[in-house]
């Protein structure tokens, strides 16, 4: 089942406090309280993600802006499952992310996106850092 990580939540509610800032230092926008909301419940039942379904509604718009910011694919143009590796060393996605990326929820992408930064081994950390820096 779809899930978010609270690393997401955490980085949303940055994103929006940054967007929407508090006018007085006590009152939240309404996508931030959603979002702090769910945050603050997984605190309390020391949760580190939270299921897609059953996700507050305002919440998840809240979350999706955030997710709609973030980088699509974490492709560096060097694929090497098209030469047969099970796992890309451009990347680290597996041959199954590569190929099922364009259909996969957003909560799934950023569950991969989690892995290979964890794990950190694939040439986009290394060698060819600067091709997975975003230009803006």
């Amino acid at each position: 089942m779809p899930a978010i990580h609270i690393t997401d939540i955490e980085a949303a509610i940055n994103y929006w406090r940054e967007k929407s800032p508090s006018p007085d230092g006590i009152t939240l926008a309404p996508e931030l309280r959603a979002l702090a909301e769910v945050y603050a419940l997984m605190v309390f039942y020391r949760e580190e993600e939270v299921a897609v379904q059953g996700f507050p509604p305002k919440a998840m718009a809240a979350w999706q802006t955030w997710y709609d910011t973030t980088a699509d694919t974490p492709c560096i143009a060097i694929c090497s499952t098209s030469q047969g590796d099970e796992m890309c060393k451009g990347c680290g996605r597996t041959f199954e992310e590569v190929q099922n990326w364009p259909a996969m929820a957003p909560a799934d992408k950023r569950s991969t996106w989690r892995r290979i930064t964890l794990e950190g081994t694939s040439w986009r950390f290394g060698r060819y850092a600067d091709r997975a820096v975003e230009k803006r």
